[in-house]
Order: structure tokens, then sequence, then C-alpha cells
């Protein structure tokens, strides 16, 4: 049995709580696509942790941990999460396994990236420059570095034909402002202690799992409006964060999925560039970035900040057959007098509730209906009887106006303060 667990907005919705609160109930987490550009945050023995590559699983003894063949993975920062993550006291070297086919970015894919943003000046699509979307770029153009090319005899003189080639689109750039030498002495150092670790053809260890009854959960990093198809492009990231990664990124057949669960913000975030029709450019707007701590878990950048938008969840919720929602970040709207929801775009020609081919063409922005909000302080409530009358409708609403269960509701970041909502 699979179950997916996927981030509905622009990312940093919270799947890392809802991760380590679920993972229990499963024998193996496996992470299917992305890389260092996610930040998943967490709590364990009381600390705040971040997790980059390593999947949510990892601090539970007996969990196996997969990083499958979607992912892509940069030694340097690599090794970093991984000292990080044992220090903390994860068993790191029993319980996690990496895809041989995984991709291996390189200090010129960071390059590239870094040289791609500077040439765009004030276009610039919002990359964290960690060289995920170069690493992309090469792997479906069928010249990139795979894991398991880290243990071919001719492993340095296959990297080094590919800087080579790198380099050649860096000079096009006209870029200059890196150490390529300093950078590759980390890179092979991080290399070596890499090798070390387990190595699996991970479609068949995921698919052994299926045929012997493990509980499985696939974790999804960033958001689907971030999916590189059906996101808001070209301010997207460089994988499929909808369901149908799972399947390419960890060889699953699509028949072995069972639940989807969705997870969403009560309100919503973006970081860097990019249309965000319900942004808020106000004090509210700043009021919520301070409630809600909202500076990236991996970059700390500001994150931009907006009220809940129900026309791009419910085409999330489509995209991959959502089953059943967690909200995260509901106790950030307590003491606001009135809480907004965008239910349709109005744009200078047309109003939709439906996602535009380009949001950026009509200028679109969120038309809203009121909630009134809710005075009292959530963060202790267990159940959803517990909840203020004003909340409860207003999740209530937004069930029937998406049609999807909401089945968690989370009033703080540790795991106590996490609502099963059984009404």
């Amino acid at each position: 049995m699979v179950d997916v667990l996927l981030g509905l907005q622009w990312g940093d919705e919270g799947k890392g709580k809802i991760a380590d609160y679920l993972t229990p109930k499963y024998d193996v987490v496996a992470r299917f696509q992305g890389g260092p550009n996610a930040g998943h945050s967490l709590e364990f023995n009381g600390m705040k942790h971040v997790l980059n590559t390593i999947p949510s699983g990892i601090f539970h003894d007996g969990c196996v941990n997969i990083i499958g063949n979607g992912v892509v993975i940069d030694p340097v920062l690599f090794m970093a999460e991984i000292d990080r993550t044992a220090a903390a006291g994860a068993n790191v070297m029993e319980n996690l396994r990496i895809s041989y086919k995984a991709h291996v970015i390189m200090p010129t894919h960071k390059i590239l990236d870094a040289a791609s943003e500077w040439s765009k000046g004030d276009k610039k699509i919002g990359s964290t420059l960690r060289g995920i979307g170069p690493t992309y770029r090469e792997k479906i153009g069928r010249g990139g570095l795979r894991i398991g090319e880290l243990f071919a005899p001719d492993f340095e003189k296959n990297y080094h034909e590919k800087k080579t080639r790198s380099l050649q689109l860096v000079e096009q750039f006209g870029f200059t402002d890196f150490d390529l030498p300093a950078m590759e002495k980390e890179f092979f150092e991080a290399v070596e202690r890499l090798r070390q670790y387990k190595f699996v053809n991970s479609e068949y260890l995921v698919n052994e799992h299926i045929t012997n009854g493990s509980n499985i959960l696939a974790e999804g990093a960033q958001g689907s409006m971030l999916d590189i198809d059906f996101g808001s492009y070209p301010f997207v990231t460089s994988s499929n964060t909808t369901v149908g990664g799972v399947s390419t990124g960890l060889g699953i057949a699509p028949k072995h999925i069972n639940k989807v669960k969705g997870i969403f913000k009560a309100y919503c975030t973006r970081v860097g560039s990019g249309p965000f029709p319900s942004e808020l450019h106000d004090d509210m707007g700043e009021h919520i970035r301070k409630v809600g701590n909202e500076f990236g878990a991996t970059t700390g950048r500001p994150r931009r900040t907006g009220w809940l938008d129900l026309v791009a969840l419910k085409y999330a919720i489509m995209l991959s057959g959502v089953d059943e929602l967690c909200m995260m970040k509901a106790d950030c709207l307590s003491g606001i007098d009135e809480v907004m929801v965008g239910t349709s775009y109005k744009g200078d020609i047309i109003e939709t509730d439906q996602v535009p081919f380009d949001l950026n063409v009509d200028n679109f922005k969120s038309v809203y209906e009121s909630h009134p909000g809710w005075h009292e302080d959530i963060t202790q409530c267990k159940t959803h009887d517990s909840l203020p009358a004003t909340f409860q409708n207003y999740i209530s609403d937004i069930e029937r106006q998406i049609n999807t269960p909401i089945s968690i509701i989370s009033v703080g970041p540790g795991r106590d303060q996490t609502i099963v909502n059984t009404k």
C-alpha cells in the first residue's frame, strides 16, 4: 500500500510536520523528486530540524528511508545534512537507502544556476541557486551524472567531460563570479564520504516492499503550483510535484497508490518571483508573515503572503486526485476580525474560477468572500469540537467548496498540536 503526501500550494505548506506525524504508521518513507531546494521542518527531541533531501521518516527507528531516482543530490550539502541529522540522534547509516539512478548536482550546475539568474536581471524566476534546474536539464538532455557512476572506474574522466560542457555554457553568459577549484575540492571530498552509504536499485526495493505488504509513504517536495507542467510556468521548479511524479520518481505503478493526502496552509505563501493572485501587500500580509514565521527553511528568504486561494487549491486537488486534506497553521489566523478566501480570479478582461494558461498576461487578482474571524487561542485545542464555532464554520465552508474532507488540522508546530478531524 502506497500513500502519497503532497503540497498543494507553492511549497512551504508544512509537509515536514505532517510527514513526521504520519511516519510512525509507515514502514517506508520515500522521496520521489526535488533536491536540496526543499526544506522540511520537523521537531525531534524538542528541537527543530530541517531536512532537505533525506526523507522525513529518518528519526523513526525501523523506518526505511528511500531517496528515489527522481531526486537530485548535491554531495556537499547532502553530507552536511547527514552529519546534522546523525548528530541529532538519527541512525542514518542504517535507515537510509539511496537510488543508483538519482542524479548528481555538480559544482558547474550551481555555477550555471547563478549565471542564468544573473543574466535575467530584474526578470529572475527566483531560483534557490542550488543547481536544481541545470541538473534536471542535463538529465533530460541525457548528459547528466548519476549516483551509480560515482563507483565507476572512469568516474573522474566522465565528470571532467561533463564539467567542460557546462563551463562552455557558463562562458556564454559571461559570468565569472565563482571559484571552481574550491567548489571541486569540497565536491570530491563529499563524494568520497558519500560512497560509504547504502545504494540500491530503488525501484526494485520499493516494489519489493509493496509485494511484502509494507506501508509506504511517498513524500513530495515543493508544491503543486510549482509543478514543471501544471504550475505557474516558467516560475516553477524542474520536476513533477503532483502525483504523477510518484510513478516516475520511484518506479511505482499507479495501481499501487492508495490514498493521496494533500497539505495546504490556511493562507498562502510564495517564495521568489511569479504570479500570486491572492498576495497581500499591506499590514495584513506583514502580520501573517510575522505570526507564521514565513521565512524559507532553506534560503531564509521572506515569503510573500496572501489569503487562501481556493481556485489554486481546487486545481491541485483535481490534478492529483487528492482524497483528504491537512490544513496547516490554522492558529496563525486567530485574532483576525475578517478572514478572506479567494474564490475566483478577475483579470483585465475576464473573471474565471479556473487557473488560466498564463496568470501573468491578464493581471489576475483574487475575488474574495468574507468569513468572520475568531479571537480565541486555538493552540491548545485537541478536538474538532473544542475549536471556536466560527472556525468550525470556516472549515465546513471550505470543505463544501472544494468537495474534499479536511482530516487533519494543525494548530501549532508541535506533534501534539495536531487535531484529527473526526466530526
